[in-house]
């Protein structure tokens, strides 16, 4: 191809991001090339979980009603494991499933190549099974790709490559990710009935659980997911790299202890695993996101440009992703023939709100970087309850100093005041 024959845009990685860019360009008439390097699109991909609607609803008002999407969350859940325990706290909310629904399970091989396919029916043209090996440069821009023999060249490249961008090292932007800023997930997804599932969860037909999992890790910094999909749940853990290096068990070790812990096994019992995966995850959000997001002819979208939110409660990448891409489309279609889209490109994540809702989240990694919010807050909200539920013919003296006897157990006053005030500063 020499450089006169042309895309308007290469988009590198058929993920969420990329399959949403290729969507809004190839729909506007522009010439799209989407390279995936997997055989078809998701078909690397293990992560999964949730999807929030709103950003499908960007690329095109009702494409979520005609995705694969797997069941409608209405119930938000929090689960603090003991040893032998858990305390549950259930929140749910049936309007969630009404108008445009707050988020649905998702699998992400499925959802993907169907994504893609999307695209595709839009015109852009996808490539699977290319590896990219090499940016084109000329004059200081970015101008095109290499895979393999071949040089592919278009106005603007977008790297859409996930959490360990190559495009985005290779680009400057971006150093080697270091083990604080991301997590190592592992996920197994188990297939039971769709009725069993609806009656564990306290479930309606087509509607979904989500949970998050705290004190479940060995002491490592992290914790866990569960999301309901129609047949199948995906059951996983997220963990800091670093303290696990220092741990004597293995992440696939510590997902097995979780499945066998008696509060999560009867949700799975008799279940059957389908797929095992792991892959890293970006966690510090955005103090983590590259100082630059794009340069001439180039920009980054998605994982690659560190765009995922961890609360503690709730975990975003799917929905950040999509509308990244939108972005990097919108800034493209503005700009018409120029390469240098980015600073229309920030313009445009500025005005979809996505910078703005990853500051909102800023500091939110240092409250879950605190070990005894893993270990010790965990351990002691189980021991509070079993104070208040457990009937042995001893009662105490009183119940406000059985309570505090409990506390004292597990922390310090002087830990408790510290913490409270982290966790206040970072949110």
């Amino acid at each position: 191809m020499s450089a006169d024959e042309k895309f308007d845009a290469i988009i590198i990685g058929a993920g969420p991001a990329g399959a949403a860019c290729a969507y809004v360009l190839a729909k506007a008439g522009k010439s799209v090339l989407l390279v995936e390097r997997g055989v078809s699109a998701g078909s690397k991909n293990v992560t999964g979980g949730r999807l929030y609607t709103y950003a499908l609803e960007l690329v095109e008002p009702g494409l979520y009603q005609q995705a694969p999407l797997e069941r409608k969350v209405v119930r938000e859940q929090i689960m603090m494991l003991g040893q032998n325990s858990a305390v549950t706290m259930d929140y749910a909310d049936y309007s969630f499933g009404e108008g445009v629904p707050q988020s649905y399970s998702v699998l992400r091989a499925s959802f993907d190549e169907w994504f893609a396919a999307q695209a595709e029916a839009q015109g852009a043209m996808l490539a699977p099974g290319i590896v990219v090996d090499e940016l084109i440069e000329a004059d200081g821009r970015i101008v095109g790709i290499k895979a393999g023999d071949d040089e592919i060249y278009a106005t603007v490249v977008i790297a859409a490559d996930g959490v360990n961008s190559f495009i985005a090292q290779k680009a400057g932007l971006r150093d080697d990710i270091t083990a604080h800023t991301v997590g190592v997930g592992a996920k197994e997804i188990i297939e039971l009935p769709e009725k069993i599932i609806e009656d564990r969860f306290n479930l309606q037909t087509g509607e979904g659980a989500a949970r998050v999992l705290i004190g479940c890790s060995n002491g490592v910094l992290g914790g866990g997911f569960l999301y309901t999909n129609k047949g199948s749940i995906s059951l996983g853990v997220v963990l800091n790299p670093e303290d696990l290096a220092s741990q004597t068990k293995k992440i696939h070790e510590i997902l097995q202890d979780l499945k066998m812990h008696p509060a999560i096994y009867p949700l799975i019992k008799d279940g059957t695993t389908v797929e095992y995966g792991a892959h890293l995850v970006p966690e510090v959000g955005y103090h983590a996101m590259p100082k630059r997001l794009y340069r001439d002819g180039l920009v980054l979208v998605g994982d690659a440009a560190g765009m995922v939110v961890n609360s503690g409660t709730i975990l975003r990448g799917i929905d950040l992703a999509i509308v990244s891409g939108v972005a990097a489309a919108q800034a493209i279609l503005k700009n018409a023939e120029e390469s240098n889209v980015g600073p229309a490109y920030v313009q445009a994540l500025e005005n979809l709100s996505l910078i703005s809702t990853m500051k909102l989240y800023a500091n939110f990694h240092e409250l879950m970087s605190n070990p005894r919010m893993i270990s010790v807050y965990p351990a002691m909200a189980n021991d509070m309850m079993k104070t208040l539920f457990a009937v042995d013919g001893n009662l105490p003296e009183r119940m406000d100093k059985a309570m505090l006897k409990v506390l004292k157990k597990h922390v310090t006053f002087a830990q408790l005041i510290a913490d409270g005030w982290r966790g206040f500063k970072a949110i």
